[in-house]
């Protein structure tokens, strides 16, 4: 058999080599994270991993280390760790919410980049699911949402 012959048969049976190895997509994305009362709305651009979150670094907005790790583990768990930088603008409720929030705009975020290679990954991890969990109501007749007033039977 000829080179020729060889290479056509060689490549019409295997599968073309980008669909198997696919380079990772690092464009821009945005996102929009709710959690309780506080609303994220963030940015990824392709840049070194700076964080800038209401024109403060994470450092210094997140204090709690706690926080910065739930907020970065998106970026982690797809691999793009210091491959995008993050521009967070987040208005509404407490420190805990808004981190929340945050993790919830950077995996939507990182969804829009490229759906096909991080959305699996995000899903798994429970990333890209709206944490519906608000606060109850107060109601009447009661001093908090569900605490009663001491009872006395006699």
């Amino acid at each position: 058999m000829s080179e020729k012959e060889e290479n056509a048969t060689a490549f019409s049976s295997a599968t073309p080599a980008a669909a198997t190895n696919r380079a990772a997509v690092i464009a821009a994305g945005a996102g929009i994270g709710r959690r309780k009362e506080a609303v994220a709305r963030v940015r990824l651009t392709p840049g070194s991993g700076r964080w800038i979150v209401n024109n403060k670094n994470l450092e210094v907005y997140f204090p709690n280390k706690v926080h910065q790790q739930a907020v970065s583990e998106p970026l982690r768990t797809v691999g793009a760790e210091g491959k995008y930088d993050v521009i967070a603008r987040i208005d509404g409720g407490g420190i805990s919410g808004q981190a929340g929030a945050l993790r919830l705009g950077v995996a939507r975020a990182l969804n829009e980049i490229d759906t096909d290679a991080n959305r699996p990954a995000l899903k798994k991890a429970k990333f890209l699911t709206r944490d519906a969990r608000v606060i109850e109501r107060k109601k009447y007749g009661l001093k908090k949402a569900r605490k009663r007033s001491q009872y006395s039977k006699r």
